[in-house]
This record gives structure tokens, sequence and C-alpha cells, in this order.
């Protein structure tokens, strides 16, 4: 198969495209894989190019570039294509429903594969016939906005699948969102074996990794680490990564640290690349986020040997199994946080033993056995042909008209919020 994955960014870090890295690179192996980036900020991309995936960009924000496209008359015009509903609707442009529009309508593939909503939305809106449609949801479908949920009902009846990272999300799809004739499927995201090896159990470190964004409620898992502290001074907590410089969370995690007196028990790492070494030196990993649509670093952290202790918000229950490779606690639990840590830290035998299981119950996350699911699901569609979904020419041009009217009244919704403010 020829399969064409379109990524926001294939040159910055996060972990829809850790995922979309690893799942092409698997399917490479197989098959002809592009990835397509709407942007390009940079010279090469952090995590470097999967093996034997083309890679290639649609607009080009490199200053020192030929290709420049910061001063494009349409860079500056807002999107109308891409969704105001995706959070990232802002860095879009006139300029990028037009690239993005011709990209879909000349590419040669057998399956095209979209990574957000606003992606998703291009791809049922601009994307020719004839090539199956796949969007795939990184996220929580309740987690969005009422306006992106009501686009996503709308335009999503145009693609041939969805598929969702847990099936507590891709049950939400099926029953909120009623899309005849559009299958949907729960594919996990995967993440490749370490290339170190497993945790030593006796490490008296626990290991935390992620954005320092407010979700992750790193500040709760510092207030219950110095409950941890209280009945163990000789145990540290590692935390690993970097925040926005708008929002400072670094400079608000240090000054709660120094105020908690922790400052030789927790330590702010910064980032590292890769990651499994510094999981590999700890032997507990911890998520204390509000939510997770699915929860990368849980996975990688148990394929490194390491038993998690997680807050219950969402993924982390479809990944850990409480009290076999893992605890499970209540969000924003300071006291039950601590607790499940203590369990673990006070009992060599009981943390060798679930870290063993978490090794184990990891290799299901394994990217050979993600891509042979996601190759099934694409088989399927391929061989019934794009044809195949229920949408015939006339509906289709029916559903994609009723679609521009949906847009016309948001907008004319809008410049009449304009107008009262103005005028107020």
């Amino acid at each position: 198969m020829r399969i064409s994955f379109l990524l926001h960014n294939a040159y910055h870090i996060g972990g829809t495209i850790r995922t979309t890295f690893t799942l092409a690179q698997v399917l490479a192996e197989r098959h002809e894989v592009e990835i397509v980036s709407v942007f390009r900020h940079r010279d090469e991309p952090i995590l470097g190019l999967p093996a034997g995936v083309t890679l290639r960009h649609l607009v080009d924000l490199r200053k020192d570039s030929p290709g420049y496209d910061g001063e494009h008359r349409d860079f500056s015009r807002p999107a109308t294509v891409f969704p105001r509903g995706d959070g990232r609707w802002k860095q879009y442009s006139a300029l990028t429903d037009a690239r993005i529009g011709e990209h879909l309508a000349g590419v040669e593939a057998d399956v095209l594969v979209a990574t957000r909503p606003g992606l998703n939305v291009h791809l049922a809106k601009q994307a020719r016939r004839g090539p199956v449609l796949v969007g795939q949801e990184h996220l929580v479908l309740a987690g969005h906005t009422f306006r992106l949920r009501r686009e996503i009902r709308h335009q999503y009846a145009l693609l041939d699948a969805v598929t969702t990272v847990t099936e507590a999300d891709a049950r939400a799809y099926r029953s909120r969102l009623k899309l005849p004739g559009v299958r949907i499927d729960a594919v996990p995201n995967s993440v490749p074996a370490p290339s170190v090896a497993p945790a030593d159990p006796v490490a008296k470190i626990v290991v935390a990794a992620g954005r320092l964004t407010r979700v992750k409620r790193y500040d709760v898992l510092i207030d219950a680490f110095a409950e941890v502290t209280a009945a163990r001074p000789d145990w540290k907590l590692r935390i690993y990564g970097t925040g926005d410089a708008v929002d400072d969370m670094k400079a608000t995690l240090a000054r709660r640290i120094k105020d908690r007196g922790l400052e030789e028990n927790v330590f702010l790492m910064g980032w590292a690349n890769p990651m499994e070494p510094e999981w590999a030196k700890g032997s507990i990993a911890a998520v204390t986020s509000l939510r997770e649509s699915f929860g990368m670093t849980i996975v990688e952290a148990m394929r490194c040997g390491l038993p998690v202790v997680s807050t219950d918000c969402h993924g982390p229950r479809e990944i850990i199994e409480d009290g076999v490779d893992g605890r499970l606690v209540p969000v924003d639990d300071v006291a039950a946080i601590a607790r499940a840590l203590l369990d673990l830290i006070e009992d060599d035998e009981l943390r060798a033993k679930t870290a063993r299981a978490a090794l184990t119950a990891s290799e299901r996350f394994d990217p050979v056995r993600i891509a042979a699911r996601h190759e099934e699901i694409w088989s399927d569609l391929v061989d019934r042909g794009a044809s195949g979904r229920t949408h015939g020419g006339v509906g289709e041009a029916v559903h994609r008209t009723v679609g521009g009217a949906i847009d016309a009244v948001y907008e004319l919704k809008r410049r009449a919020g304009v107008l009262v403010r103005r005028f107020r």
C-alpha cells in the first residue's frame, strides 16, 4: 500500500509525532510511506527521520530559508477550512487551507491518514475520491469544545474510518456521533522496546516525565512526595520536561519545591531525549495528570520495567491493571498518590513483582503488533474500495453543501459578535 500521513508539525516533539514516526517506520518495511508536515520550523526533525519514510512539508516557517512562507499574502489571512474549534486554529491560515487542499487533491496514495481533528476536517472537505480516508483521534472526544464536536459530527461522516487510542473513546464516538458507514476502531499508540536494560527495582528514585503544564499536575505530585519523604527521606523524585516561556511552570514548581523544603529530594531535570536511560535509573514512575487521552509516558516507563502510579484519568485505566502492574488513584488526591507510592516504596518484593508484570504487560504495545492492527483495518477498507463508503456522489455533494452552509452560519455569528462588542 501507499500510505500518506498528514501531521501538524513533524519537526517538533510530542506524543502524536512520536507515535506517528514509530508507526510509519514499521509500515515502511512493507509499504510505501510518507509523512507530510503542514509546518516546518527547523531544518531537521527533533526526533530524527524514520527509516524508509519520505518526509515533506507544505508551509516553511524557517526565516533563513529561500522557501520562507511567513511573508506570503495569505499567511496572515484566517483559515476557513481548518475549524475554529481546534485549539491550533490561530496557527492556520488561508495559505494552509490552500496548501493542504492542493496536497490532498493531488497526492497519490491508497490510504490518507490525518492525525488531529482540524486536519481530519481537511481530509473530509478537500480530499479527492479514491484513497481510503482515515481520521485519527489522539485526544478525547469529550475534551473537545462543543463547536469542534459539532464540526466532527458533521464532517467525519465523509471519512472511511476513525481510530481512537482507547476503547472508551471509540465507544463515545459510536454512541454520541452516529456516523453511519464510518468504521470506528480503537488502536492504542505504540512504544518500541527500549535500547537499555530494564530498571533496577532497588533504585530509590521515582521518575515523572512530560511537558510542564497545569494539566500534568506536578504540583500535586510534589505535595504527595512531601508526604513520601516524611516517611522515607532516602527517596528522590525526578521530573523531566520543559514548559512554555509564557507560562513559566518551571519557576512555579521550583518555588513549590522550596516551600515544601524538598530541595534535596525533588529535582526538575529539564528535557531528556532519549528518555529511556532516565526511566531506567528509577524504580517507580508517577503520573498525576488531570486527563490523559492515552498515556505514552506510562507505556514508556512500563517498557523500561517500572510500575506506574497514575491518576485514573481516562487513558491510564486501559494500560494499567490496578494492583498488578501499577496503581490507579483518584485525580487530585494527594493522600492517595502518596499512599500508593509508599506501598511500593516500602515493599521491595512487591515493587520487583509489579515491575516484572509491567514489563510483560507493556509488550502488547509493541510497534509491530500495533502496525498490524492498522494494516488490518486499512487493507479491509482498501479491498472494499473507497467508493464502498455509504455516501454516493450526489449524497456527498449535498453533504459538502450543507457543511458549507454551517460554516457560513458560524462565520456570520462570529462577525455579529464582533459588531456587538464593537458598538457596546
